[in-house]
């Protein structure tokens, strides 16, 4: 594993990360699948909320990157392709494309607005929750300033796209889209294994640039920066999140 390139864990993900797709419900309803249509998950993950699709009658194949996570989707018997979603390889064969919480590590966000574009058919629609400005920026900050005191790469703090919704909707529209519904949502979001359970999974590329008897010292001075913005005085961690969530459609 290189230092830039992030790794899932099964385990790992339902322990520290499950939220991600308990959170879900929202952009779920905002969808409203349909039993017979075909719908495409982008970044399906382990396959949580592609079961959801599945069960409301949608005929639902799932991509994702990590053969890991995809492993797992496929031990749940849904329908899971290795893709990058900034080439998806799709033309015209979905009513729908849906995505959670993946679009975010997607940045050539204008590849993938046009890979969902040419998989949707005529009249599709396309409905998203993915990170959005100000998403754990706080975090952010910590692990950019941590870099800078111990001579690490500040870019592996923050390598997502977290878009406004005029920045999104504006890409949306330019590749062909009508723009139905699109919000930012502040979502401060409880963390159930603490602050470095999630530190460690979704920013392993981050540490592992480190020996390991320095992250142990990072990993704390991150902690002690946040504490009082993110640690109540019960010892409970929040995350500063915030969602943009995105309804649109491909016109007939």
């Amino acid at each position: 594993m290189t230092a830039s390139l992030q790794r899932w864990s099964p385990d790992t993900y339902e322990q520290n990360a499950r939220f991600v797709s308990d959170l879900g419900a929202g952009v779920l309803d905002w969808l409203a699948p349909r039993a017979g249509e075909d719908v495409l998950d982008l970044g399906c993950g382990d396959g949580v909320l592609t079961e959801k699709l599945v069960a409301a009658g949608a005929r639902v194949v799932g991509v994702d990157t990590s053969p890991e996570l995809l492993a797992a989707a496929r031990q749940r018997g849904l329908a899971a392709r290795e893709m990058d979603g900034q080439s998806l390889s799709y033309t015209q064969e979905f009513d729908a494309v849906f995505s959670n919480a993946a679009l975010h590590w997607m940045t050539d966000a204008a590849a993938v607005v046009d890979g969902i574009h040419r998989a949707l058919r005529p009249g599709g629609r396309f409905v998203a929750e993915f990170g959005g400005h100000g998403n754990v920026a706080t975090l952010i900050t910590a692990m950019r300033f941590a870099a800078l005191r111990h001579g690490g790469d500040i870019a592996l703090a923050g390598p997502w796209f977290f878009p406004t919704t005029d920045e999104y909707g504006a890409l949306l529209e330019s590749h062909g889209f009508v723009v139905d519904r699109i919000a930012l949502i502040p979502r401060p979001t409880p963390l159930p294994t603490g602050l470095k359970g999630w530190l460690v999974t979704f920013r392993r590329p981050f540490f592992d640039q480190y020996t390991p008897d320095r992250r142990g010292t990072i990993l704390d001075e991150i902690e002690d920066m946040v504490r009082p913005s993110l640690c109540d005085s019960r010892g409970q961690w929040t995350a500063d999140y915030v969602r943009l969530r995105v309804a649109a459609h491909r016109p007939d």
